[in-house]
């Protein structure tokens, strides 16, 4: 195996400048805040609502004050209501419940953040057989899954030959059946033939539209060809999903902006974003998570900047907050992907510290979120769930 650079915590220790950009933050007095700027950035929101839209000044100012304004909460709030309000307009009260397969946790790559990286010496890797993800899909079929998501870190002995007998043996079995990979990248000819083969979606989030700041947590990696693969995702016909972490040490309100930006030019067919947690065996182990409000936030305005995505409620808010999904939930989200993978693996498939549902029966997982789904006044919907423009 080719040798990974070695990064120390060090190397993450970052000063308060580091990756700011264009204007400096907006300097709003915390205890004399005027009527007109709370109207100002209300104005804002409501733009946003209507337009589908900011420009990348309204959505820093929009940001700032989320993170500084006096009256924040109550813009939150309407915030909030106006993205439940948009997806109610487009999905109604439904919640999408997709399948989850972990189908290997061995990664060439060496992202800094993730407990699965090349660089951990000390992760328990495994690799599901094909009966073995077979039998994780009978299992999430018989209890009502029409969306089966295998995910997995790039794994070298996954070649085009094994996924695409994989997913055909899926797509043989459970010919109803959405299929979705997370898979990282890959060749254009890869992903022609896994959709050739059956797969119907494909998500990769983006990670970060910032070059340097991508660089900086993805050694030996290129921005240009995650959003190449994105693109000839897109070109072939998939379901597309992109997305990124929220609250990356450095990661400022401008390298949010650029996020924002690039998703509403990309318009995929689905946005996963989800908080930060630092893992123990990781560059970043001494880090502090991400902000679930700050997240909640970021899952509000996409609702409203890209009406028709669909957008998870991840596991790493539910980690990170006991609610975590549920405020996601209440904020635009409309999709919650529960664990179908094999018990025995569960928490060898840790790519940061704290992951829930590790130790569920599927049965149980799928009986307790359809519960929390219910009490926060929505319903499960447990069809296949494509976006509503997909092959229109």
């Amino acid at each position: 195996m080719k040798s990974v650079k070695v990064l120390t915590k060090k190397s993450f220790e970052f000063e308060d400048q580091d990756f700011k950009r264009g204007e400096p933050k907006s300097m709003i007095p915390s205890t004399e805040e005027s009527a007109k700027t709370f109207m100002e950035i209300i104005t804002l929101v409501e733009k946003l609502s209507e337009d589908s839209d900011l420009d990348d000044q309204g959505l820093l100012r929009l940001l700032d004050y989320l993170d500084d304004g006096q009256n924040a909460t109550a813009v939150r709030a309407h915030l909030t209501e106006l993205a439940h309000q948009r997806r109610m307009a487009v999905y109604g009260n439904r919640v999408f419940l997709r399948g989850l397969i972990e189908i290997s946790n061995y990664c060439k790559r060496n992202c800094v953040y993730c407990g699965i990286r090349a660089g951990n010496p000390n992760a328990d890797r495994y690799r599901l057989r094909t009966d073995q993800v077979l039998e994780s899909c009978r299992t999430g079929y018989d209890l009502g899954y029409r969306t089966f998501v295998l995910q997995g870190g790039e794994d070298p002995t996954h070649t085009d030959v094994f996924l695409t007998s994989l997913v055909r043996q899926i797509r043989d079995a459970f010919p109803e059946c959405a299929i979705t990979l997370s898979l990282g990248e890959r060749s254009r000819e890869s992903y022609q033939a896994l959709y050739d083969a059956g797969a119907d979606r494909y998500l990769l989030r983006h990670e970060s539209a910032e070059e340097h700041f991508y660089q900086r947590f993805h050694p030996g990696m290129r921005l240009e060809d995650r959003k190449k693969c994105l693109e000839d995702l897109k070109d072939i016909g998939y379901q597309v999903g992109a997305g990124f972490m929220v609250g990356l040490p450095g990661q400022d309100n401008t390298v949010l902006v650029e996020d924002l930006r690039y998703l509403k030019t990309l318009d995929p067919h689905m946005i996963g974003i989800g908080p930060f947690i630092p893992h123990h065996e990781t560059p970043l182990a001494e880090q502090a998570s991400g902000s679930v409000d700050k997240t909640v936030d970021l899952l509000a305005i996409l609702r409203l900047m890209i009406p028709k995505v669909l957008l998870p409620a991840t596991t790493a808010l539910g980690s990170l907050h006991a609610t975590g999904r549920e405020l996601g939930i209440r904020a635009g989200a409309n999709v919650v992907m529960p664990n179908l993978s094999p018990l025995e693996v569960r928490e060898k498939y840790d790519l940061y510290d704290g992951k829930i549902c590790t130790g569920d029966e599927a049965a149980e997982c799928r009986q307790c979120i359809q519960k929390r789904i219910e009490n926060t006044g929505f319903a499960v919907d447990m069809a296949r769930g494509d976006h509503p423009d997909w092959r229109n």
